[in-house]
């Protein structure tokens, strides 16, 4: 049942990320056509979820900016796992001083406070997509080089790594071809199971006006820019914030299933 309920997720998941690329296609207005006749319009026929200040539709900026509030996401997600890991099984397979160095680079990151740090360099950067993206790439890296370390630790002394020291194998070659197959499969979950959080903070980096920037239609800068009409227009608010919810919902209950489905077969204790 948990493999049947892990497969079941993934593949509304799959639609759902489909449908994020092609959603905007099907969008009943252009998300960046302004129309102040239609400004702070009620949700009706002809604009199902409203319309905002400069009465553009809200459903359409909604499909429009999923592709930009989810991809993103999944760009630093890719990043920071591709970066951490190998950090993580340089430095657990290396060890000694590179072992040592590269964990205290890693300490004074975590030493922060994640989300501020993000903020700071964001700040320093200043607004942009690209920016964002980057500082959530410093603010994430971390977790997955401290991961992977201790996963290669528990590998690098077991008998098939040994036998293939024996055998005359390079160091790149037992890196990339026994232990990191050995450790792909917790390393690809907490992935998962970061995506969510990834997209909360990306939506909270828009909302502090140090992300994404007007007029790109973006889930946390619609809520942004819906705050100052909380009275008069609640649906700036109210359908942005359940897009996002819903979204963060869908990646954590994927995450959740497939981390049942692993630990029922042994693959994984995270």
């Amino acid at each position: 049942m948990k493999k049947k309920k892990a497969l079941i997720m993934l593949s509304i998941l799959f639609i759902f990320l489909i449908l994020t690329v092609v959603g905007r296609r099907f969008a009943p207005h252009d998300p960046y056509q302004s129309n102040l006749m239609d400004a702070n319009r009620a949700p009706c026929a002809e604009y199902p979820l409203g319309t905002d200040n400069l009465g553009r539709c809200v459903l359409s900026r909604i499909l429009e900016g999923a592709t930009v509030s989810v991809y993103s996401a999944l760009g630093v997600v890719a990043v920071v796992f591709s970066v951490g890991t190998l950090i993580g099984i340089v430095a657990g397979y290396g060890g000694g001083w590179l072992d040592q160095l590269l964990m205290k680079i890693t300490v004074v990151f975590q030493a922060f406070p994640s989300f501020i740090l993000a903020v700071a360099i964001a700040g320093m950067l200043g607004p942009g997509l690209k920016n964002a993206m980057l500082s959530l790439v410093v603010m994430y890296w971390t977790t997955y080089a401290r991961l992977a370390r201790s996963l290669v630790l528990q590998l690098k002394n077991e008998t098939y790594i040994q036998a293939a020291r024996i055998c005359g194998a390079k160091k790149r070659q037992i890196l990339f071809r026994h232990i990191l197959p050995g450790i792909l499969s917790p390393m690809l979950l907490t992935a998962v199971l970061d995506i969510s959080n990834v997209i909360l903070s990306m939506a909270g980096l828009s909302f502090l006006g140090l992300g994404v920037q007007a007029p790109m239609a973006e889930w946390g800068l619609m809520i942004s820019n819906g705050k100052a009409f909380l009275q008069t227009a609640p649906w700036l608010i109210l359908f942005p914030s359940l897009a996002l919810f819903l979204t963060v919902i869908l990646f954590n209950v994927t995450g959740d299933s497939l981390r049942d489905a692993l630990n029922e077969r042994g693959e994984t204790d995270v």
